[in-house]
């Protein structure tokens, strides 16, 4: 897709924010073929980095980093996986963004200490001030995500008015490849050209 140099309020960059656990992340699931397959887009970057804290993904470590390393502002498309998910949330709270993209978001530490840990979950979402700093939310979910209730994927969507793509088959998204996931990313970028 042929786009135009990047004016103001036009996404220049998406920003993957992989789930917890994922070490090396671009040889984790499909985080490293989303980055080359979004890379190809003409005036547009995919930022994919080894987060520091990967197991318990502390926001108190995870939101600064997305700050001042991976420099998401309201030019930014934050791609958030499970506990990235939560993340892009809680960032987008307090941050201007462009579009958030969740793939298996939850609400809960559910019942886990190291999700716990993390620290996302200890207060309620704030998610009116996470609408109105996003101009678009974008959220794919699966019934059958063995780690995630259903019912948590859909409080999200219903909060936050996201444009869900729903699944039966798609488990946590940890498959090495996510087509539908850089079609939606392609969708924003048409909807500003």
């Amino acid at each position: 897709m042929a786009r135009e140099e990047n004016g103001p309020g036009t996404p220049s960059k998406a920003v993957i924010v992989p789930g917890n656990g994922a070490g090396h992340v671009e040889s984790c699931l499909w985080y490293g073929w989303t980055k080359k397959q979004l890379n190809k887009i003409p005036n547009f970057e995919c930022l994919l980095r080894d987060m520091p804290d990967p197991y318990t993904a502390r926001e108190t470590i995870w939101l600064p980093f997305m700050e001042s390393e991976l420099h998401c502002d309201e030019r930014t498309i934050i791609i958030g996986h499970s506990s990235g998910a939560a993340a892009a949330m809680r960032y987008a709270e307090t941050h201007e963004v462009f579009a958030i993209i969740l793939v298996s978001a939850y609400t809960s530490d559910l019942g886990d200490s190291n999700e716990r840990k993390s620290g996302y979950f200890n207060r309620p979402w704030q998610w009116e001030k996470i609408k109105s700093n996003c101009r678009h939310i974008v959220q794919f979910g699966s019934t059958d995500d063995p780690f995630l209730p259903w019912r948590e994927q859909q409080e999200v969507a219903d909060e936050l008015g996201s444009e869900l793509y729903k699944y039966v088959d798609r488990g946590h998204f940890q498959n090495t490849e996510f087509h539908e996931l850089v079609s939606a990313v392609q969708k924003l970028l048409k909807q500003c050209d």
